[in-house]
């Protein structure tokens, strides 16, 4: 699959197999395939009241996703050992470039399903080593993106007034996905180590902070863009991602609050209060981003937008509002709460299912003509 850029999506173009000479242009937007698996897998599993049937269904997507990451660390390891020139040049291209932030959160997503679904197919023991193995590699890979990437935009891209896109927040939203991951390790650290649990959950806090105030700064550019210069049909899901960092920050937050009895019990009741008091406006905000996107990309349709890989923003990005939307249900008792995670989750399940066929279409000619 060709990398896509703001510059070479007008036309939609299709995937190609991995093969070949065609692993040169196998960039770092594939990991953005695994997380709307993996994120597909984990929202599913958190869903209030979910049937054992779904569990288990989300089981089989959690494993596929554990599949595809070992494959695309296999194909863009070999893309970087023998088209190295190919690398540095995505990393040369602002539009490119962001999509290293993909990276971090592949591994974080997919750690998150180890430990959620992984127990009863590889054992609890290895579930969690996994995932403390996935969490480590992917948040340092996430502080790694999120400072490198705006590095190089400062200093070595070349970015025009009306070029700010929303693939620029993949790098800054990577330390949030490790926020929102984190605290479910504490209850594997053992009970007296009450430094090492605190530690974590103010690193998970710290991570958090330093993702949204880059966010904040962010979104205005992005806005900034499109009153002034739509996106190109082919680009127009990318709206989707400024939904990450709203529905992942509310995870966070529910999930710090969750952890903090734990480990740091003297701010549990502030940090769910905090919880309730953060994510019920911050997900007002995603639902009118999520409706505004909606008749874009209708508009988009209309005028003939065709299949691209960044159609697979239909589904990390929802998945973190599934998330965030079950956290609120289980912190509030509401019930419209409950009712809105299932209701995104069955939209994120459309959208997995599209972009997952797509790339399945996009693919398959190819392969026959070969």
């Amino acid at each position: 699959m060709p990398t896509v850029t703001a510059s070479s999506t007008a036309a939609a173009p299709r995937p190609t197999p991995v093969r070949g000479r065609e692993l040169r242009e196998f960039g770092p937007n594939w990991y953005a395939a695994v997380m709307g698996t993996s994120i597909t897998a984990v929202a599913g599993a958190g869903l209030p009241g979910r049937p054992e049937w779904l569990h288990a269904l989300c089981t089989g997507v959690w494993a596929l996703s554990a599949l595809m990451l070992a494959a695309v660390l296999a194909a863009r390891t070999g893309h970087w050992l023998r088209h190295a020139d190919r690398a540095r040049e995505h990393l040369a291209d602002h539009t490119v470039a962001p999509f290293y932030g993909c990276l971090p959160m592949a591994l974080l997503s997919v750690g998150t399903g180890t430990l959620n679904l992984g127990p009863g197919v590889v054992g609890a023991h290895a579930a969690v080593v996994a995932d403390v193995v996935l969490w480590a590699l992917g948040t340092a890979a996430s502080v790694l993106v999120v400072v490198a990437v705006p590095y190089l935009m400062v200093t070595r891209h070349r970015i025009g007034p009306d070029d700010a896109s929303p693939v620029w927040l993949l790098p800054l939203v990577a330390p949030m996905v490790a926020a929102a991951s984190g605290p479910a390790l504490v209850a594997h650290l053992p009970a007296d180590a009450h430094q090492a649990r605190a530690t974590l959950l103010l690193a998970c806090a710290g991570l958090f902070g330093a993702s949204l105030l880059c966010v904040l700064a962010v979104l205005p550019l992005v806005w900034g863009r499109l009153v002034r210069h739509p996106l190109p049909l082919a680009v127009t899901p990318a709206l989707l991602l400024v939904l990450g960092p709203l529905g992942q920050s509310t995870t966070a937050t529910g999930n710090l609050a969750d952890a903090a009895a734990g480990g740091l019990p003297a701010y549990a009741g502030a940090l769910r209060a905090f919880s309730v008091l953060y994510g019920v406006p911050v997900m007002g905000f995603a639902l009118l981003w999520l409706a505004l996107s909606a008749a874009l990309l209708v508009r988009a349709a209309r005028a003939g937008m065709g299949f691209a890989m960044t159609w697979w923003a239909f589904t990390f990005p929802v998945g973190t509002c599934v998330t965030g939307a079950a956290t609120l249900a289980r912190h509030t008792g509401v019930h419209p709460a409950t009712w809105l995670a299932v209701a995104l989750y069955v939209l994120l399940a459309a959208g997995f299912l599209g972009a997952a066929g797509g790339t399945v279409r996009s693919l398959l000619p190819a392969r026959r003509a070969a």
